[in-house]
């Protein structure tokens, strides 16, 4: 049981074995600007003209390239850039990145780090089928098919047929390929694994795109995350006649005010009417796979995440925008699928892919006390490739390797959730008190009007610019959201102890609406005590004196409370069981520190307007978005609350 200082104190968390840190060559700033363009294609100026750049000075001067058209099994011919070092002593190995952003542009490295550069690899690059200068036909998250015969093709065969001519025709190789990629080049790592070519030994997916309507980029539990969506999907995938190198031109809003331009836009129908007519097929074939259906189940390679022979490194990070649910998935897949598989995962405390941007010493406000990008790069992903494709080191590690915020050091775990961990609730209480042991309050309900025309903003800022790029909305301030009339606040007493919570948070909710329909949304924060010093220097101003960091937030439609196959309607007044999984945490609410919990309806433009009538939300109309009341129930059988892993 979680007790709270007004009932019993508890012990100290026990410490796991630290880890040493190190250092790695620091990138530019200019640089991670230059490839988060690449890799996110619209993340710093969406859909920028892109033009083919030099490679860096120092990639110039010590290794050769060569631009390749590697054949498929089908005839289709992918561009691929080869970077030997000139000076190589011995077979190296190959590393492949395999990418739909453009592999021929400037790179802040052309490996994992400059670190990989230094080591000795042979790079390889590739746009993937449909893309940029490669052959062929484009299709998003390509399905695996598990039963491909003669030509039949998928992303794992491309992989594979990309192996195979390389170890035939790459001079100076040594016989062993490694596969990595972060987001959507991550989502092909993963396929690579599936290859099955003997001569690839290690894979790190990172950040990786596992599941499109469950939790990574465009939905989250079903719910649409506008924002997100509607940028990339301005500006990716549209159809192009040949190979090309040229990006899409930059969808023009013509406003600074995100949440007003998606807010004046009206429904997703007439926003797609409006705003994305012809633009972008993927976008009309999303919205025609309203529930959980065999459109988007074949389209995760969770469940053919089976009989996998390479090593495993998955690489993901606690404040990851886009793909903190893939990271955690994907690991878990390949751990339940192939138990005797060397597999392992990484979690920093990083934004999307910013352990390749940045030396990751902080994260808006959050400053973590060391270079954690650096320390990832030197002592963990570069010691994993070298031991699988070089023979060198024991290749003992901790399965888990994550970086515990809140108290601000990296642990090492045998497994992930770490063993020792009891899942102990939180109740919502009367009053705003969340409550633990004697379960104070539990009577009664709290309640707010939900507006869909007047939604909870995510962020207290005026932008356009793409969600997944505004990072620190991931650790953001909330104190803006906890004012408002149609957001529920609970929270503890300033703690006495030390709270080290780890794993995934449970929301359960007993709630009902005068509606038919609802998104809840459940936010976990951090509140700093009002006698916490403002960070010196401090040139955003910030006052961290009663500070609500977001630690978790996550969002679940109600239709979806009994599966996501298919929408059920809330019948109104009547009170339901909405209960659903936030990501995974490891962090410590330091003593005098607050736990708290908000609970609203609206998380904009971050995630759709839910209507709160139960319609097709992507053909509901104006008429079909209708103010509700919500209730949170916090009665004996009706407990709201939220469940932690406390580790001791």
């Amino acid at each position: 049981m979680l007790h709270l200082p007004q009932f019993e104190s508890w012990s100290l968390p026990r410490r796991a074995p630290s880890h040493r840190l190190g250092a790695v060559t620091a990138r530019a700033l200019h640089l991670a600007v230059a490839l988060f363009a690449l890799l996110l294609t619209v993340a710093v100026a969406p859909g920028t003209a892109r033009a083919q750049m030099d490679e860096p000075a120092r990639v110039k001067a010590t290794y050769d390239r060569t631009d390749v058209m590697i054949p498929m099994r089908d005839g289709v011919r992918l561009f691929t850039t080869l970077y030997t070092p000139k000076d190589a002593k011995g077979p190296l190995p190959i590393l492949l990145m395999r990418t739909p952003y453009g592999s021929d542009t400037y790179l802040i490295s052309i490996g994992p780090s400059v670190d990989f550069e230094k080591a000795g690899y042979i790079f390889a690059l590739q746009d993937v089928r449909g893309t940029y200068q490669s052959e062929g036909d484009f299709v998003n998250v390509r399905p695996y098919n598990p039963r491909k015969q003669g030509n039949e093709f998928d992303e794992a065969s491309d992989t594979y047929d990309t192996i195979d001519w390389m170890v035939k025709h790459v001079a100076g190789n040594n016989g062993n390929v490694g596969v990595w990629g972060i987001s959507y080049l991550g989502f092909y790592a993963t396929m690579a694994a599936l290859s099955g070519h003997p001569a690839l030994k290690a894979v790190s997916p990172q950040a990786p795109v596992s599941d499109w309507f469950l939790g990574d980029d465009f939905h989250h539990n079903g719910a649409l995350f506008l924002g997100d969506a509607f940028s990339f999907l301005s500006t990716f995938g549209l159809p192009r006649p040949v190979p090309t190198r040229a990006r899409a031109k930059p969808y023009v809003y013509g406003t600074p005010d995100g949440y007003r331009f998606f807010l004046e836009a009206g429904p997703l129908a007439d926003i797609s009417a409006a705003k994305m007519a012809n633009r972008n097929p993927f976008w009309t074939e999303m919205f025609a796979h309203p529930t959980y259906d065999a459109f988007w189940k074949a389209r995760t390679p969770l469940p053919h995440l089976t009989q996998v022979k390479p090593a495993i490194l998955t690489v993901g990070s606690w404040f990851d925008a886009e793909n903190v649910w893939g990271a955690v998935h994907t690991y878990r897949a390949f751990e339940k699928q192939n138990p005797r598989l060397s597999n392992a995962i990484v979690m920093g405390p990083w934004y999307h892919g910013q352990w390749w941007f940045d030396d990751g010493a902080q994260l808006g406000e959050q400053r973590w006390g060391a270079k954690t990008s650096e320390y990832y790069s030197r002592e963990i992903l570069l010691p994993f490739f070298e031991h699988y494709l070089k023979g060198t080191g024991d290749g003992r590690y901790a399965e888990a390797q994550v970086f515990e915020t809140g108290s601000n050091r990296w642990r090492a775990f045998d497994q992930w959730p770490p063993a020792g961990v009891a899942r102990e609730s939180l109740y919502l209480s009367a009053q705003g008190t969340l409550s633990a042991g004697q379960r104070n309050g539990l009577s009664g309900f709290d309640q707010y009007y939900s507006d869909p025309n007047k939604p909870v903003p995510y962020l207290d800022k005026v932008t356009t610019r793409r969600p997944g790029t505004e990072h620190q909305y991931m650790v953001e301030d909330q104190r803006f959201a906890s004012t408002r009339p149609d957001v529920l606040v609970y929270q503890t007493p300033p703690l006495e102890h030390d709270l080290t919570i780890a794993g995934p948070i449970t929301a359960t909710l007993y709630a009902s609406t005068t509606g038919t329909d609802a998104d809840f949304i459940v936010k976990v924060i951090d509140v700093y005590p009002h006698n916490t010093p403002d960070p010196t220097p401090n040139p955003t101003q910030v006052v961290l004196g009663g500070y609500q960091q977001l630690l978790r937030g996550e969002v679940m439609p109600a239709r979806f409370r009994k599966g996501f196959e298919k929408g059920v309607a809330m019948v109104p007044n009547q009170v339901e069981k909405v209960e659903f999984e936030l990501p995974d945490v490891l962090h410590t609410f330091k003593a005098g520190h607050r736990v708290m919990v908000q609970v609203q309806s609206s998380w904009f433009p971050l995630v759709d307007r839910n209507p709160q009538t139960f319609v097709d939300i992507y053909r509901a109309t104006a008429s079909d978005y209708r103010p509700a009341w919500m209730r949170i129930h916090r009665a004996p059988g009706r407990e709201s609350r939220i469940t932690l892993g406390v580790l001791r």
